[in-house]
């Protein structure tokens, strides 16, 4: 039985259950005539819990162990079999048995022990699904039968099944917390080792940027240079482009459809609008590369301008575009979110419509508005495929935006395609510059946070 149909048949007892004990509830306190302590809907509720909670538990640990423990059996297997194998050696040996196992490993490539490995494998999968079916819903069965047994009309159903929910929302919380604990804590663990290998200052403060080391001894290569301003520099710059672009008419778009459209025409601005949030970044950056890039490089040669095929400045119009619907769409919901009795009160003071926006509305809906810009900024600093297309990956110190620069995101994704050697400062890097920008987007929320609390106004 699958992880997936035995998940669905987990949802059916529980929703088995639910009504069950519904309706087991109802006919206790018909017979006893005590006034019940919980709704039914809690009664049931509880019993649904009872019958599902536990297994629930089991089989997400049964999924995320059983794999570990079957390689750990299967190693065990193959190294009876051949035990003069190097640790690298069974490595890729387990690899061409689970490739045969699934179908993707040609017969022509299979060997006996592969075959024998991939028969004991086999084995190990068939038993656990069986086991692991059979466990789950046994506990979901009894899980259900101790419910139900619990039933009482005076049992406190209620505070047990939201005891439940909070520790289930605790959990979440946790989880949420933790990975973010994990990530910060992977990147400042090799960010360290990469400082080992390159100093500080020369990273933070170096004017040149030129990773290509040499991994192996037998290969030629330069001794490389990290230093990353030339990157932030040109971060900051596309960033910069697109929310001169973005702003501006994201704003402006915010409070018209608001404070000017009617209805029927805010009915299919709006969507229209924030159609642009769902398309891909790739097709942006093939609109970029396609068409703005060369319009700009033809538009400057006309004028005679010299402007690069790649330049920050196509990238960084066709960013401001991407994140229009960001700033857009949220201004506009704060904008709407302003009370009325504001607007009604600045017209009745005289004030015209142009007087009320800018003097009341817009001050009124400042927090949110700066919260959404800050948004939209820190989605800018995280593009990465609009940048190599329209931009380059040239890392060039310069504040021309018709040259090709290059962000932060782009090199990370530079540096760790293909096959990597850990050790090497060049791959370290991408973490160093991930820590970085981790920063940079934590410090525009914190930001935002303060101009929240500093302008947020009270409403009656």
């Amino acid at each position: 039985m699958s992880i997936s149909f035995l998940f669905f048949c987990l949802l059916g007892l529980g929703a088995f259950s639910f009504l069950f004990g519904r309706h087991r509830i109802h006919g206790l306190t018909a017979a006893s005539g005590v006034k019940q302590h919980s709704r039914d809907v809690y009664h049931g509720s509880f019993v649904a819990v009872c019958a599902v909670l536990v297994p629930l538990i089991i089989l997400l640990a049964w999924s995320g162990l059983s794999p570990l423990l079957m390689d750990a059996m299967l190693e065990d297997f193959l190294r009876r079999q051949s035990p003069d194998l190097s640790i690298g050696e069974m490595s890729v040996l387990i690899a061409k048995v689970k490739a045969y196992f699934a179908g993707s490993l040609p017969e022509a490539f299979a060997n006996d022990l592969i075959r024998d490995g991939t028969d004991y494998f086999a084995s190990l999968v068939d038993n656990s699904a069986t086991a692991r079916s059979f466990v789950v819903l046994l506990l979901g069965l009894c899980g259900a039968a101790v419910g139900v047994r619990l039933l009482a009309p005076r049992f406190a159903a209620r505070p047990a099944v939201e005891r439940v929910f909070e520790i289930v929302m605790i959990v979440a919380s946790a989880i949420a917390i933790l990975t973010t604990i994990g990530i910060v804590l992977s990147l400042i663990f090799e960010t360290l080792r990469f400082f080992e290998k390159v100093p500080v200052m020369e990273f933070l403060f170096g004017l040149s940027w030129s990773p290509q080391i040499a991994i192996r001894e037998d290969q030629v290569g330069g001794s490389g240079s990290f230093g990353a301003i030339p990157l932030f520099a040109g971060t900051m710059m596309i960033t910069f482009i697109a929310m001169l672009v973005a702003v501006p008419i994201g704003l402006m778009s915010a409070v018209f459809l608001s404070e000017y459209a009617n209805p029927k025409l805010r009915g299919i601005a709006k969507p229209g609008i924030e159609i642009l949030a769902g398309i891909p970044t790739v097709v942006y950056g093939f609109f970029a590369a396609l068409m703005v890039a060369p319009l700009l490089r033809d538009s400057g040669a006309e004028i005679g301008l010299t402007l690069s095929s790649e330049s920050a400045l196509a990238a960084g119009l066709v960013m401001g575009i991407m994140i229009i619907p960001f700033i857009s769409s949220l201004s506009d919901d704060v904008i709407n979110a302003v009370p009325q009795t504001l607007r009604d009160g600045a017209a009745a003071l005289g004030a015209t419509q142009s007087e009320t926006i800018r003097q009341v509305v817009l001050p009124a809906a400042l927090p949110g508005i700066v919260s959404a810009i800050l948004l939209a900024m820190s989605r800018a600093i995280g593009e990465t495929m609009i940048v190599v297309m329209a931009a380059g990956v040239a890392a060039n110190l310069t504040a021309n935006p018709f040259e090709s620069v290059t962000t932060v995101t782009v090199q990370i994704v530079m540096l760790l395609v293909g096959d990597q050697e850990f050790d090497s400062a060049k791959t370290l890097a991408a973490f160093a510059l991930g820590l970085v920008l981790f920063f940079i987007t934590l410090l525009l929320n914190v930001l935002a946070l303060y101009v929240v609390n500093r302008f947020k106004e009270q409403y009656d």
